[in-house]
């Protein structure tokens, strides 16, 4: 029988349906792109000296020793150990999906732990999740229909525009922040992108932040949550809060947990306000898959749980984080651990970029940082960063982020991932930075866009196009090798 693929061209729109023929997913933006080009040639100290550096990715790898030390001396945690093989049946058959009570019992008490404390969880608002990916999805459904659009600063997580919106048909309206005030969200950017709804006609049914910040590793402060807090209250709309990188944060100011906000704000309407929580980033376990939805609406809360069957966390991880996350000693030693490792890393990393003339934003969480690149740009304009991007992969052999990808207002900027790495690594890619920054040609040369800010940062320009620098960078001997995988450069 022949397959329809066989039979010659055919009309995939009317064989399939909309979402598997539609771009909402996403993956053609240059921020999956740099992930291929790792995927087609990845760097390793051995067997692949010169592949890509994967920079792409914010995972927290820096305190496995931590967890893998557990679960060597606790291996009754594991049904799939001799010391816990006994739980074996009552974990392998169906559970409720209201998940273990152990589980949702652990996963509250860290959640107000990573918090200080000063916010407490309750065990039956924790609905579960396949990941964040699937927490923001399923928090979407119930509080959208198609159509209808969320607010979001930008610069913002790229994936949101599959997760958010490509099932559940919702839309992302940009709220534009700039970098004069440190890409601050401020109540002119965000009445601004609710008129640009309005006059469209377009339905707007909340706001959805990330804090901390993915990609500026910035806290949002008090006043801007209470801020945002009365905004959605004075228009009956719905706050999302992501806060999965809430034990990421490695210096002042603290986090504060919109939970812990609206504490002082008696007057808000709480059925208005949602958590996003997963363990992919505190505790570095994005292959668990464990995302929690945290709602303050006993409805939201029905409802979300009913749809996690679609997504459930399986009983055999379920029961092994409840016993680690039930663990206080140890819960104590990894945060206060991982804390200080993320900020010797990016203690060390900022430090070696501004040596070699490259600033960040400054920031106090996250597993990356936010580098300014704007001197670098030979123009300033999207076309401009994507051209720059491409030779950060093509030639230094670095997979970083566009900012452009980050739906950012401005272009030059890029995120860096640092916590997926062992050291020896980030010494390779500093190496590499260090070379394609003493290659370049450095002309101090403020550009007219920039005039208003050059007393902030003194800006250069370096010139692609120095035959000199172009045919060092392309020689076969050269000590930056290339990549095969990205397209040719504009």
């Amino acid at each position: 029988m022949q397959s329809s693929m066989s039979k010659g061209a055919y009309d995939s729109h009317q064989l399939l349906s909309k979402v598997a023929t539609n771009n909402g997913h996403g993956e053609d933006v240059e921020y999956f792109d740099g992930w291929k080009a790792y995927d087609n040639d990845p760097y390793h100290p051995t067997k692949n000296p010169n592949g890509v550096i994967q920079m792409g990715l914010a995972e927290n790898q820096l305190s496995f020793d931590l967890v893998k030390e557990w679960m060597i001396n606790n291996p009754q945690a594991s049904i799939c150990t001799p010391d816990g093989v006994n739980k074996f049946t009552d974990i392998a058959i169906y559970q409720d999906y209201h998940g273990l009570p152990e589980f949702r019992s652990a996963v509250a008490k860290f959640m107000g732990k990573v918090r200080g404390d000063r916010v407490t969880f309750d065990p039956e608002r924790i609905v579960m999740s396949g990941g964040a990916t699937g927490a923001n999805e399923t928090i979407l459904f119930c509080l959208a229909d198609p159509g209808d659009a969320f607010l979001v600063p930008s610069p913002y997580y790229p994936a949101f525009n599959r997760d958010l919106g490509w099932r559940t048909g919702v839309k992302l309206i940009p709220i534009t922040c700039e970098s004069w005030n440190g890409f601050k969200i401020t109540k002119q950017a965000l009445n601004a992108a609710y008129e640009v709804a309005q006059k469209n006609n377009i339905r707007v049914k909340g706001v959805i932040i990330t804090n901390p910040s993915n990609p500026l590793g910035l806290v949002q402060d008090k006043d801007t949550l209470k801020m945002l807090v009365n905004f959605v209250n004075d228009k009956s709309i719905h706050l999302v809060c992501d806060e999965i990188y809430a034990a990421t944060v490695f210096s002042l100011p603290r986090f504060t947990s919109v939970g812990e906000v609206i504490k002082d704000m008696p007057h808000i309407n709480s059925d208005l306000i949602h958590i996003i929580y997963s363990l992919s980033k505190d505790m570095g376990m994005p292959g668990f898959r464990v995302g929690i939805v945290y709602s303050y609406n006993d409805r939201v809360v029905t409802t979300a749980r009913r749809m996690s069957s679609f997504g459930l966390v399986s009983s055999q991880t379920q029961h092994m984080l409840a016993a680690l996350l039930s663990d206080d000693v140890f819960v104590q030693r990894f945060l206060d651990t991982s804390k200080q490792r993320l900020s010797r890393r990016h203690q060390h990393f900022t430090g070696e970029l501004s040596r070699v003339g490259i600033e960040c934003l400054k920031s106090n969480a996250g597993l990356f940082v936010w580098m300014d690149l704007r001197h670098l740009l030979e123009e300033v304009t999207k076309e401009g960063e994507l051209k720059l991007w491409r030779v950060i992969i093509n030639d230094v052999k670095i997979n970083v982020s566009p900012g452009s990808s980050f739906h950012c207002a401005e272009p030059g900027w890029f995120r860096v991932c640092f916590a997926n790495m062992d050291n020896e690594t980030v010494e390779v890619a500093l190496q590499r930075i260090r070379s394609f920054v003493s290659r370049g040609k450095m002309e101090v040369k403020p550009k007219a866009s920039f005039r208003k800010r050059k007393e902030q940062m003194q800006l250069g320009r370096l010139s692609f196009n120095n035959r000199r620098f172009e045919e060092s960078l392309l020689s076969p001997d050269s000590t930056i090798p290339q990549s095969p995988l990205v397209k040719a450069r504009t």
